[in-house]
């Protein structure tokens, strides 16, 4: 087991290490893989194809098993390094430590947005986009999104969605209007706030961070690492409250077929949800 750390508290050579292992599966092609299986499995609600990874119950065991291969793949190039998360209601500012040069890079400049700092740029050499054709070559931020500004939700804000009494609810998809997962996820609900929690960070973020290859930017993994600690919060918080849908729905239900129950088998891997509600003998959290 390995532990998950705050990145504010990651040391300069923590950091060093992260990056270099960044790059190099960049280099050798398996950073890409990830970009395009992300693409591959964002299924919104009005394609007929089963929706695994975004809006749907299995938002969080998709994103686990996701984040535990990718952290996999970076601990065989370094054994030492695992992925920290970005709490994101506490470094709340394109100042915020992870933008900084020895990291992540900052935002991206007036016109195109292409970051121009840090070991991502493409200045640098190292971090070419080749997931789209429309996803450009360079890395894109906008943090923040100064001509039309957004905030980063706040511990409130995550504090409501923390207190949802049921993990999900029908109609499983981008609509439902109550559950901890879309509460998370941060669809539209009906009320005036058009993106919550997860989804207005996409959005904070901006350029590449915005879309089904999101995580061609390195700060997808440390908001994700972020999702799956929420999601435990919740755990903790509800012990009897599980996963749902807990069996498989049946037609004529508009989403059977397309949404995964407890003990369905998800893509890419064919593991069930029920195989990821505990993280304990994977990592901690600290």
């Amino acid at each position: 087991m390995h532990t998950r750390k705050n990145q504010r508290n990651l040391t300069p050579g923590e950091k060093r290490r992260l990056v270099d292992a960044l790059l190099e599966l960049k280099r050798s092609g398996v950073y890409d893989e990830f970009v395009r299986t992300h693409d591959a499995f964002y299924v919104p609600d009005g394609d007929d194809r089963p929706r695994a990874a975004h809006m749907t119950p299995s938002f969080f065991p998709w994103h686990r098993r996701y984040l535990l291969e990718f952290e996999r793949a970076l601990q065989r190039v370094d054994a030492s390094v695992t992925v920290p998360y970005w709490d994101w209601t506490a470094d709340r500012t394109p100042g915020s430590s992870l933008w900084a040069d020895d990291f992540l890079g900052g935002t991206g400049r007036v016109g195109d947005r292409q970051v121009m700092t840090g070991p991502f740029a493409h200045s640098a050499g190292n971090w070419r986009i080749n997931s789209r054709i429309t996803d450009g070559k360079y890395l894109t931020r906008n943090l923040g999104r100064p001509s039309d500004p957004i905030a980063l939700p706040t511990a409130e804000e995550v504090d409501r969605a923390l207190a949802e009494p049921e993990y999900d609810a029908a109609p499983w998809d981008s609509t439902a209007r109550s559950g901890f997962r879309n509460a998370v996820e941060g669809w539209s609900a009906g009320g005036s706030e058009r993106w919550r929690n997860h989804n207005r960070v996409h959005r904070w973020v901006g350029g590449l961070m915005v879309g089904a290859t999101s995580p061609n930017d390195p700060v997808f993994w440390l908001h994700h690492a972020f999702m799956d600690l929420l999601w435990i919060r919740w755990q903790r918080a509800r012990p009897r409250a599980g996963y749902l849908p807990r069996t498989r729905i049946a037609p004529p239900d508009p989403q059977a077929g397309r949404v995964f129950a407890l003990d369905d088998p998800m893509p890419p891997w064919d593991v069930r949800p029920s195989e990821l509600l505990d993280h304990s003998r994977h990592y901690r959290y600290v």
